[in-house]
């Protein structure tokens, strides 16, 4: 390959600056709360044993991506989840931001499946038609989420040097609409064609000269 074609070559993928940046947007492992089938948002639970192995499992998967550093939800689903990324990638430092937390779903949390559709059958109804709205009366929306996440990635991309990878450990929906904002999706479409995220599920993000465009949904360490 002639030096023309290899810097054709890396500019396609990278823009002028070389090797392109990636992110990683890795959604915490198993909880109580997920294995009953419970509405979570911002309510703060532990993971279960085999949500830890799940993290393990993930985190020895995504060294192999080279992050350079790791950042995370304040919540500690998601912490604990990004502290095994971290030491699995050569002891890196995690910082967290409250910004990266999942939805907020008001009077929902803490509720299951059917007891949100018993006690809020309207709002249910929303949710199974694609329709954004607070959810549980006084929480969030889709477009709250993403406007909340999209200044934290904002800053985020701000400091990140050509050919970095950064891994976010964060949450199903937050990670989800922090995707789309990145590769400008609106959300209802996000919501209805990429689905959701299995615990300790990835999604890869590499930015070309188009901007950032998604190379892997739904990643697992089972699937490598």
């Amino acid at each position: 390959m002639s030096d023309a074609t290899r810097r054709i070559s890396a500019e396609a993928v990278g823009g002028t600056k070389g090797e392109p940046r990636r992110l990683i947007v890795l959604r915490h492992g198993q909880t109580g709360s997920n294995l009953k089938g419970i509405w979570q948002g911002q309510l703060d639970h532990e993971l279960t044993d085999l949500g830890r192995e799940q993290a393990r499992a993930a985190a020895a998967a995504i060294a192999s991506l080279r992050p350079t550093r790791v950042v995370s939800s304040d919540l500690v689903r998601a912490r604990d989840t990004a502290d095994e990324v971290a030491a699995a990638s050569g002891g890196l430092q995690v910082t967290t931001d409250e910004r990266w937390r999942e939805i907020h779903a008001g009077g929902w949390q803490g509720l299951t499946a059917a007891q949100v559709y018993s006690q809020y059958p309207q709002d249910a109804d929303k949710l199974i038609s694609g329709e954004d709205f607070k959810r549980g009366g006084h929480g969030e929306s889709l477009a709250d989420v993403g406007a909340r996440a999209r200044a934290a990635l904002d800053e985020l991309l701000a400091s990140m040097d050509p050919g970095e990878c950064v891994v976010i450990a964060t949450h199903g929906v937050t990670g989800r609409s922090l995707v789309a904002e990145l590769v400008g999706l609106d959300q209802s479409t996000a919501w209805r064609v990429l689905g959701g995220f299995g615990n300790c599920h990835w999604a890869s993000l590499e930015e070309g000269r188009a901007g950032w465009r998604i190379t892997q949904w739904n990643a697992s360490a089972e699937g490598l």
